[in-house]
């Protein structure tokens, strides 16, 4: 038998706790990111805190501690992960993106990019941690590629004493109304339902919401969806399937936190089937095996794109023995790990 050489692709944090894993077992792998690592949490808004705690998104049996013993922020998390990179010595080929993989009989051949150096890489296994949230989920509406709309938000100073127009109704939206605001922004909110939805909110945020919304410090629309961004103001439909009138909402800038969805360009490039409304990769969930065989796939990206969230950090650990079990065909020797999780990610 030929030994493995695993490609795993995507240094998120179970791509990067399956390189320990691997490294563990003393089985090669080529490891492939096309930013640095960590790419979706470095998109986080700056200071955003986990919902989950600590020690549900601790990898590679490292202990994950804060300094006043709460649940992390982005910062922390990502100086986490640079330290596990440095403790294991793990390999991450980062900025090189995958552009294309060959397959022949049992072998991969994988082409990357590299500030145009092109590179080719040789695996008898790939797997695709490529996560879910690669690119923001687009309205396709006049004025959403204006300079002043975007679909990720950064953090609040620069929209203090600003108009600032929200569009969505998930965390993401509802964390950067209360932080805009509390910064000194004129907030208003556009959502298509008629209310927010407790179970797709942190706990501690959804109160605060709501009862400057009662006040109206915040102003909000709901049950409507924007039609047209112009430099100057927000013009807005009442949701499919409603009738009103249409709204005009002045605004300095425009943040469109609709979601985001999964990369399957890979995916489809091996001829992995990707099933439902998410779109997500056909694979045994006993091996994380796709139906391409030694295709596997690893973290949320195994949920394609998730419109209610079902998989998280915290209980996509479990992903990891499974597929370094199947590869090597020994049970993997790692540290307990959590199959479940206790709320919605901080990017829901």
């Amino acid at each position: 038998m030929v030994n493995p050489h695993v490609a795993i692709i995507g240094a998120g944090p179970i791509g990067l706790e399956l390189a320990v894993a691997l490294k563990r077992a003393r089985v090669d792998y080529t490891h492939l990111e096309a930013g640095q690592i960590a790419q979706t949490v470095d998109r986080y808004p700056k200071m955003t805190r986990f919902f989950s705690s600590p020690e549900r998104i601790a990898i590679a049996g490292v202990p994950l501690q804060t300094p006043d013993q709460a649940k992390a922020t982005r910062e922390q998390y990502l100086d986490y992960l640079r330290g596990i990179v440095t403790q294991f010595d793990l390999d991450v080929h980062t900025y090189e993106r995958v552009t294309k993989i060959d397959q022949e009989d049992s072998q991969f051949t994988l082409h990357t990019d590299r500030q145009g150096v092109v590179t080719r890489y040789s695996a008898t296994h790939v797997v695709l941690a490529v996560g879910d949230m690669a690119f923001p989920r687009l309205l396709h509406v006049p004025g959403e590629d204006l300079s002043h709309v975007s679909h990720y938000f950064d953090e609040p100073h620069r929209y203090f004493r600003k108009r600032l127009f929200i569009v969505g109704g998930k965390n993401s939206a509802v964390e950067a109304a209360l932080r805009c605001h509390h910064a000194g922004a004129t907030v208003s909110m556009s959502y298509r339902g008629d209310r927010f939805d407790p179970e797709r909110i942190k706990y501690w945020l959804l109160p605060e919401l709501e009862s400057l919304i009662k006040v109206g410090q915040i102003a909000f629309y709901p049950n409507t969806i924007p039609a047209a961004m112009t430099p100057t103001h927000v013009d807005l439909s009442p949701a499919p399937g409603l009738i009103g009138d249409s709204i005009q909402v002045e605004a300095d800038f425009v943040l469109l936190l609709t979601g985001y969805v999964m990369d399957a360009t890979l995916f489809k490039m091996l001829g992995v089937e990707l099933v439902g409304g998410n779109q997500a990769p056909a694979h045994d969930p006993q091996t994380m095996q796709t139906n391409v065989p030694n295709v596997f796939v690893a973290g949320t990206a195994a949920a394609g794109t998730q419109e209610t969230f079902k998989l998280f950090i915290e209980n996509c650990h479990a992903h990891v023995p499974r597929i370094v079990a199947t590869i090597t065909g020994h049970p993997c020797d790692t540290p307990d790990i959590i199959d479940t999780h206790d709320g919605q990610a901080p990017e829901s």
